[in-house]
């Protein structure tokens, strides 16, 4: 899109949800508990795989960007001790859905989950080891920060089967990392992404950031080419979630500094050209692959999905989330663990087979209908709706009223629609939410601002 084509910008502005899930996590609610959780672990089907997210919610220093559940917690007891309450919930979880299970995928994130003593990660991950069964091509990885990552943990994660690791770099421009108090240098980066593959962690994920106060489009694309020249594996480029209803250390912020829409748009194709330039392929809405990557051949294969984590190649059904505020999405729903680590280990300590969950939403068949079309929007950019009917056994006639909400993109020239077949096109890609969004029976006008912008 011409950045300068401010009627789009004017039509198409506002708030909407990321869709890493459907429905939201806005629409979840204390309506789910644990029992509901115990129950969908429950009736897991015995040979169906799982992936796992492990949640750590420690950093060494906030960012005052960052929309994550995290804090600063310094003392090393008191994390291992919070890795000790996540080897317990696996624990729990495992009684539920029975040992052996196979894993597809592990992922560690949060926070930042380095921040773990590394002997506390070891007993962990031995646990995991042992109690489950790891896929031979599993993806496991972790998120990283290079500011802090410890001597011995490149050797660590090696030895613990770790193959993937991400890390953060969002802006290099001194100017912006003031503004955003995350002070990280072009050396820490670097010496960090070496010092992970030369100890056989070989799949490097980085994540920029576009959208930052004082950032402008010939700096951001100056990051870009410079950590192209890193060779990464994956890059995913978020849109700055200003959102500091939810996120107060947002406030600390310079605000007037952050730029409008319209730059925001300049800034987004910016980075785009830049690593399309440098080789990459987009994928879906916000990432960019190597074109050897298994990201990249499961987008060639229509196998490519979408959870809480973002775009991913996991294909199992159930996602099973450990730790403060972690996300399970299972068939029968979705449930979050309490927010707040003092929350989640007060809840773990009420009884020696609870479970930490506080909230959730119940899925009926219109949302695993609509779940699947909007996963497919955001990971193919396009949707044959007859297809979909047949499979769930609906009318042809059943989102004759979705089709419609899509007229004025259509005339935009953002999709096409042949028949009963959606096609995003490349002018909509950064579109695709609004197209995801007209699937999205909870979204209301209310409920939008609730969300962080689309563009």
């Amino acid at each position: 899109m011409n950045a300068a084509d401010s009627s789009l910008l004017s039509r198409y502005g506002g708030n909407l949800p990321r869709y890493t899930s459907y429905p939201t996590a806005a629409q979840f609610s204390d309506a789910v508990g644990p029992d509901d959780s115990r129950a969908w672990l429950s009736s897991l089907p015995a040979d169906q795989p799982v992936s796992l997210y492990l949640h750590v919610p420690f950093c060494d220093t906030l960012c005052r960007f960052c929309g994550c559940n995290t804090a600063v917690l310094r003392n090393a007891d008191a994390r291992a001790a919070y890795a000790a309450l996540l080897h317990e919930e696996l624990r729990r979880i495992i009684t539920l859905i029975g040992p052996g299970r196979r894993v597809t995928h592990l992922q560690w994130g949060g926070g930042t989950p380095t921040t773990l003593p590394a002997s506390a990660m070891r007993r962990v991950m031995q646990a995991i080891r042992r109690d489950f069964d790891i896929a031979p091509d599993a993806e496991i990885s972790i998120e990283v920060d290079p500011r802090h990552l410890p001597p011995d943990y490149p050797a660590l994660l090696h030895e613990l089967g770790f193959n993937r690791a991400s890390m953060g770099v969002q802006d290099l421009d001194s100017d912006v990392q003031d503004a955003c108090g995350r002070i990280q240098s072009w050396e820490q980066t670097s010496d960090c992404l070496t010092a992970l593959r030369d100890a056989g962690v070989n799949s490097i994920n980085i994540d920029l950031i576009y959208g930052l106060p004082r950032q402008d489009t010939a700096g951001v694309a100056r990051t870009a080419r410079a950590v192209a020249s890193l060779h990464p594996d994956r890059l995913a480029v978020f849109g700055y979630a200003h959102v500091p209803w939810k996120q107060k250390r947002q406030n600390l912020m310079p605000v007037g500094d952050l730029p409008g829409p319209q730059a925001r748009i300049a800034q987004r194709a910016a980075i785009d050209a830049t690593l399309r330039n440098e080789g990459f392929l987009p994928v879906g809405l916000d990432h960019y692959v190597n074109p050897h990557d298994s990201m990249a051949r499961a987008m060639a294969s229509g196998t490519l999905h979408r959870n809480f984590q973002g775009y991913t190649t996991d294909t199992a059904p159930a996602l099973i989330g450990v730790g403060a505020s972690a996300i399970s999405s299972l068939p029968g729903g979705m449930t979050q663990n309490a927010v707040s680590s003092a929350a989640y280990a007060r809840l773990m300590g009420n009884s020696p087979d609870s479970l930490p969950v506080v909230r959730g939403v119940k899925l009926d068949a219109d949302d695993h209908v609509r779940a699947a079309i909007i996963e497919q929007v955001m990971c193919d950019l396009r949707v044959d709706l007859a297809e979909v009917c047949a499979q769930y056994h609906l009318p042809a006639s059943y989102f004759d009223p979705e089709l419609a909400h899509l007229a004025p993109m259509v005339a935009d020239g953002l999709v096409r629609i042949i028949g009963r077949q959606i096609q995003v096109t490349e002018k909509g890609r950064q579109f695709v939410r609004h197209v995801a969004a007209a699937f999205d029976r909870y979204l209301t006008a209310d409920s939008a601002t609730r969300h962080a912008s689309a563009l």
